[in-house]
């Protein structure tokens, strides 16, 4: 599998929740992850590679890192996965395998995922789509979110419910509605929000909607590094060897 994940500290979680922010509408995902990682004081536990990904480095606080990551919290018990740039369609499914196989491995007890679905009216809802039953009844009384009966979903996020699912393994997909034309952190409140109710941490997410353009200038410069060194990469590759 081209997909690898490297611990860079020591794994020291009982049964944690897995939280999982990539990017999608509104880059609800990844503004999501970064602030949860931020405020909780996070430690980095790894880092997530593969050789289809784009060919850069993220430089946050002159630290340049990989721009998949993986966090923890001893306090919380909980760790977060959170990618800086869209995963390739190519590796999409490995990387689900991968995360699902690691969450086995290292007794994740549930996986969250968060996210944005296109905005159908007023901006005020969080939705919610969970792998069990059970699940489902906790979302309902605690998360303040509406489920979804009917419909579909994509990505790591879609392939990663679609696998609990089978096995009954409890996996929770909160999408906040979003305005898909650009970065929207007043999304990644809503579906925070949520996430607060559901799991019981507790952390402000009023700085979201205060530092809104500082956070969109932030991400969609780390964003357009990503897009920009994966086509100077495939233009490279194109002009074949220097020398022969």
């Amino acid at each position: 599998m081209a997909v690898k994940i490297i611990e860079t500290s020591k794994f020291d979680l009982k049964n944690p929740i897995l939280i999982e922010g990539f990017p999608g509408i509104g880059l609800v995902g990844t503004i999501s992850a970064n602030y949860l990682v931020e405020k909780l004081k996070m430690e980095p536990l790894g880092y997530i590679t593969s050789e289809k990904f784009p060919p850069f480095s993220a430089v946050h606080n002159y630290q340049p890192m990989h721009p998949a990551r993986i966090y923890k919290s001893k306090k919380h018990n909980i760790v977060v996965i959170l990618s800086e740039f869209i995963v390739p369609l190519s590796t999409v499914h490995d990387l689900s395998t991968k995360i699902m196989e690691w969450s086995k491995q290292r007794k994740i007890k549930e996986i969250i995922t968060l996210g944005g679905i296109s905005i159908q009216g007023e901006q005020d809802t969080v939705y919610g789509i969970a792998s069990t039953p059970k699940l489902a009844k906790h979302v309902e009384k605690n998360g303040k979110v509406s489920l979804i009966r009917e419909g579909a979903t994509t990505g790591i996020s879609g392939i990663l419910l679609a696998d609990c699912a089978a096995i009954s393994f409890p996996a929770l997909s909160l999408l906040a509605e979003s305005k898909p034309d650009y970065l929207d952190p007043r999304a990644a409140s809503m579906v925070l929000e949520a996430l607060k109710g559901i799991t019981g941490i507790k952390f402000d997410t009023r700085e979201l909607i205060k530092e809104e353009k500082a956070i969109q200038t932030k991400l969609k410069e780390v964003m357009d590094k990503a897009k920009n060194a994966s086509e100077h990469y495939k233009k490279v590759e194109e002009l074949g060897p220097m020398y022969g």
